[in-house]
């Protein structure tokens, strides 16, 4: 899809997906599933930030809310911690399209964290 980083921290990630032609619905939107697959990827970078590289981190919630019409535009995610448990991480991911400030999608989710192996997720 050609997702990248922009910044990764603690607890944070901003991620960008590259607008392309070939992302736009009928309509002249970019279609949904482009938003929710950068959401979940932002996720996943923001859970990995917290837990480090381990095996079988997945997604066991993902909900998403599509709030303006996007444009045919960069989209920009930005995703924070809401919550490190024992065994699941909660986060939040806001969508906008470059160059316009409202945005465009909310997504919030949940990642599992694999059982401990000696004391730490196993990587």
């Amino acid at each position: 899809m050609g997702m990248s980083a922009d910044l990764i921290g603690k607890g944070t990630a901003r991620l960008r997906l590259p607008y392309r032609v070939s992302m736009l619905r009928p309509g002249g939107t970019i279609a949904g599933p482009m938003m929710m697959a950068l959401a979940d990827a932002c996720m996943y970078a923001v859970a990995l930030s917290v837990i480090g590289p381990v095996k079988l981190a997945v997604t066991t919630n993902f909900s998403i809310n599509f709030l303006f019409r996007a444009s045919p535009a960069d989209l920009l995610a930005e995703g924070r911690l809401l919550k490190l448990g024992k065994r699941l991480v909660v986060m939040e991911v806001t969508v906008h399209s470059e160059g316009h400030s409202e945005p465009v999608a909310h997504a919030t989710g949940t990642y599992s964290i694999p059982p401990m192996q000696g004391g730490s997720p196993e990587p």
